[in-house]
């Protein structure tokens, strides 16, 4: 028998309760940077790693106002998002040059969103074949980069623009 080792996987997978607060604003709030994978702040929004990745790179844009739709948001919010999503797109192809993109939200927690209180901006690489049987039939994601390393590479992609 073969195993498929996903270690950081278990702090998600043994949690017994959802967080009390948004986890959105409390990222924000923090000082640390690097240690909550915040690769980019901006004025309204910032660029964080999504803990949980479909594939390698798969990253997040996130206003700092606490609202859960983007009809919701001001207009300089909305605005420099775009302008977040653009950049992340242009990094992510110089990074891992993928073979396509998803860029996207998820409004409410019917259309799939796991923070459905705080919007936020899907960004993530996409190859040919990273769905494959693995995740559909095995209900398992093989991803051939850690977050550290994911971090290091696109916060110096961010510095560098």
């Amino acid at each position: 028998m073969d195993h498929l080792w996903s270690p950081w996987r278990y702090q998600y997978v043994s949690a017994a309760e959802s967080p009390q607060g948004c986890i959105f604003c409390e990222k924000a709030a923090a000082k640390d940077d690097r240690a909550n994978y915040i690769l980019h702040r901006a004025a309204h929004n910032y660029v964080i790693l999504n803990l949980f990745p479909y594939t390698c790179g798969h990253l997040m844009v996130v206003p700092y106002e606490h609202v859960a739709t983007p009809e919701d948001l001001r207009e300089e919010t909305l605005t420099e998002m775009m302008r977040l999503v653009r950049e992340s797109v242009r990094h992510l192809r110089t990074a891992y040059r993928p073979a396509g993109l998803n860029v996207g939200m998820n409004i409410g927690r019917t259309a799939g969103a796991g923070v459905a209180d705080h919007v936020h901006m899907h960004v993530l690489p996409r190859w040919d074949g990273d769905a494959n049987f693995m995740t559909a039939i095995g209900e398992t994601r093989v991803l051939p980069e850690d977050l550290p390393t994911t971090y290091e590479k696109l916060t110096r992609a961010f510095a560098g623009t």
